[in-house]
């Protein structure tokens, strides 16, 4: 691929080369490779590993953490309908942070080396080559530091005795989002929710990059108007 007099070598590790593109980079990435076999990230095996993680790892990893957060505001003495409507509402809460970091933070328009070197292992990476089933989900060491802030924020919003409740409310949403997006790309669905669900977000993909910013569902397009005309989109 040639942009602004820069060959990107698909053969070689790509994360230092995307930078060059420049103002392409956008042209670039948007131009997506279908193959299941994803690219090489790093010359370095240790960070390549890194960029590399299974879908079941979320859960098996996150839920235990959900369980925990849960049945600590139940041990503060919220009954089970109370902490419900608290993980209901963290669930809530996540699905607009879904929509807002997927539109204005995964699809931020980046020219400098670096702006697009951070895109492209941010979102970008994921829009060049949709198929790459290791890296659909977000590694959960950059979760548990994304975690941090994110606590911190219940904490100073939310009582000591709602805050875990909360968190785990927003946590559980994370691990369906990440699931579900999942499956959107390797799940052969059956029923008509999930069909539709898979060809809005392939529709984002492959036809309108710039609308359809909703994953787990169209509620947020619909309200803010970024809701595609159409969501007819070729089958993976």
């Amino acid at each position: 691929m040639v942009a602004q007099g820069f060959n990107v070598d698909l053969n070689k590790a790509l994360v230092f080369q995307v930078g060059h593109l420049g103002e392409a980079y956008q042209e670039w990435i948007h131009q997506p490779i279908v193959s299941k076999e994803g690219p090489r990230f790093f010359e370095s095996d240790f960070w390549e590993f890194l960029t590399r993680t299974v879908w079941w790892a979320i859960p098996t990893i996150w839920l235990p953490v959900v369980c925990y957060s849960i049945f600590t505001s139940i041990r503060m003495g919220h009954t089970v309908p109370e902490v419900a409507l608290m993980v209901a509402f963290g669930i809530f809460i996540w699905t607009l942070m879904e929509y807002t970091l997927h539109r204005f933070l995964f699809h931020i328009n980046t020219t400098s080396y670096w702006g697009n070197t951070a895109h492209y292992l941010l979102h970008g990476c994921h829009h060049k080559h949709p198929m790459d089933g290791l890296r659909l989900v977000f590694p959960p060491a950059a979760t548990a530091v994304l975690c941090i802030p994110f606590w911190n924020l219940i904490k100073l919003l939310a009582t000591p005795s709602t805050a875990p409740a909360l968190f785990g409310g927003g946590l559980l949403g994370y691990v369906m989002y990440d699931v579900t997006h999942y499956y959107l790309h390797h799940g052969q669905p059956t029923n008509e929710v999930p069909k539709s669900l898979k060809k809005y977000h392939l529709n984002h993909h492959f036809r309108i990059q710039n609308k359809g910013f909703g994953i787990t569902s169209s509620f947020w397009d619909k309200v803010f108007g970024t809701l595609p005309h159409s969501t007819s989109a070729k089958n993976i």
